[in-house]
């Protein structure tokens, strides 16, 4: 993997992207998806050192499932807010996979431009991941 600075001053060398990961792995082993067979765990290091993690859960109305990004998404404002720092995805059999558009959104939203991410190529900032992204500053 790369190396990058993330928000906390940390290089990615330093983080342990492999413990991350394995919490994503135990989020997925939750997750609900009866239609798709599809289960998805996501797993993030909040600025103040917690880990926010989340599944996704589907719905006979396709179009309402919540992927797991979601999940994770307000176990970070439930448990006291906060930035995310680094994030990884999961799907049923431990693999790396990418956020869907709607996630990489919520990603922006929440992690901002410095939001380090393990993606299938790789160590990407989320600014690389989203170039051009929309977020809270386009609304002034």
């Amino acid at each position: 993997m790369g190396v990058a600075e993330d928000v906390t001053g940390d290089t990615t060398e330093d983080f342990d992207w492999e413990s991350l990961k394995a919490e994503a792995v135990a989020a997925m082993e939750h997750a609900y998806a009866p239609y798709s067979q599809y289960r998805v765990g996501a797993a993030a290091r909040v600025d103040d050192g917690r880990t926010v993690t989340g599944c996704n859960v589907e719905n006979a109305a396709y179009g309402v499932a919540l992927c797991a990004e979601c999940g994770l998404v307000s176990q970070l404002h439930l448990t006291g807010g906060g930035r995310l720092t680094h994030f990884v995805c999961v799907d049923g059999a431990g693999e790396i996979i990418m956020p869907c558009g709607r996630c990489r959104q919520l990603l922006w939203e929440n992690g901002g431009p410095s939001l380090v991410c393990w993606t299938v190529s790789g160590l990407k900032t989320m600014k690389e991941v989203l170039p051009d992204a929309f977020g809270p500053d386009d609304l002034a």
